[in-house]
């Protein structure tokens, strides 16, 4: 049996909350970066719609003095050419904005930089806390918690490299922030040894294909709540309304929110599959038996039918828009369930949250 190493323990700890420090750091970033873009923004579109409304003057007069319009002008009275230039992209940002999106990188720099910090001191982390248990970091509530945090950010930042996503970076962030801070103060587990069921090659398997699944399904929970967003913007914006989330500015319009949405939940749902399946396999390993209606797999497939029926929905149903956005935070709100209450509350064969 693996020696525990308390003094790794202990390193692990103070990293988690030298990472939690930095991803704050971050975060304020992140969220200056959205405060200080839509101000500037909207700046540009004021700039723009002077420039547009000098345009139709100075058509307007020309037209007039040419005698090509005024009460003696063939056509209606007073009828100005349509301008071509300060044309807009859904959302209401004026299309001049895509080059300046490309050079508002300041802040936005400074919180990547810090993130990709915060993760590395996140990752040496969850290394020590593995080598102080003398085990995968995965065998109990607080360190499930602190590994999905730590491949949540993790998977964020490499889409980054892919796709500019940096406008869920406060969102994404704030997550894994409230992650960390929930293990430390809510689910904290001293270094230990597992219980004999998990001293198995099948924890490393099914855990670690859970956990990328869920960190998969924290971006896409983030995506659908500023789909949503997006959507009520567009449609004030639509109706002549104020718009008062400016910051939603730099995010991309609510279709282009949930096709990614829908991809990286695809995806999602495949490793869930595997979850379940593995955990069958694994449970006929320890217990003799594939199926028991354990509340811990009651729960997980009840997450994979929830996100089954939001693929099947949105592919063939025709359930786009909003109706998509709330099925996938509902799948994400059983998630929580799953790891939350079930892992506290109900007692069955899982009860491996280590409180």
């Amino acid at each position: 049996m693996p020696v525990i190493n308390e003094t790794l323990g202990q390193y692990s700890e103070l990293f988690m909350l030298l990472a939690a420090g930095t991803y704050t750091v971050a975060f304020i970033a992140f969220a200056w970066d959205l405060a200080k873009s839509s101000k500037m923004l909207r700046a540009v579109d004021q700039k723009a719609a002077a420039n547009t409304a000098g345009e139709k003057v100075t058509v307007a007069a020309g037209r007039v003095a040419s005698g090509l319009e005024g009460p003696d002008a063939g056509g209606p009275a007073g009828r100005a050419e349509r301008p071509t230039s300060g044309l807009t992209v859904e959302g209401g940002t004026a299309a001049g904005d895509m080059k300046y999106a490309g050079e508002r990188r300041a802040p936005a720099r400074v919180a990547v930089a810090l993130t990709v910090l915060g993760v590395l001191i996140h990752g040496a982390g969850v290394v020590t806390r593995a080598l102080g248990a003398g085990r995968v970091p995965w065998g109990n509530m607080y360190e499930f918690l602190t590994t999905g945090a730590f491949v949540a950010v993790a998977v964020f930042l490499v889409v980054l490299i892919r796709r500019d996503l940096r406008f869920l970076g406060t969102f994404v962030i704030g997550l894994a922030i409230i992650m960390l801070v929930a293990a430390s103060a809510a689910f904290w587990t001293p270094v230990g040894h597992l219980v004999p069921a998990l001293q198995s090659y099948w924890l490393i398997i099914h855990v670690s294909i859970a956990v990328l699944s869920s960190a998969l399904f924290t971006l896409t929970f983030a995506m659908s709540v500023l789909q949503l967003l997006q959507s009520h913007r567009q449609k004030n914006l639509a109706a002549g309304r104020t718009d008062n989330l400016g910051f939603m500015r730099l995010v991309p319009n609510a279709l282009s929110l949930e096709n990614l949405s829908y991809r990286i939940n695809a995806i999602a749902f495949i490793g869930w599959t595997f979850t379940l399946m593995f955990g069958a396999i694994w449970a006929e390993k320890a217990w003799g038996r594939f199926w028991g209606w354990d509340p811990k797999e009651v729960w997980t497939f009840v997450i994979w039918v929830v996100y089954a029926g939001y693929l099947h929905a949105r592919a063939t149903r025709g359930w786009t828009g909003t109706r998509a956005a709330w099925l996938s935070i509902v799948g994400y709100a059983c998630v929580i369930i799953n790891f939350t209450l079930v892992n506290t509350v109900f007692n069955g064969l899982h009860s491996y949250s280590g409180l």
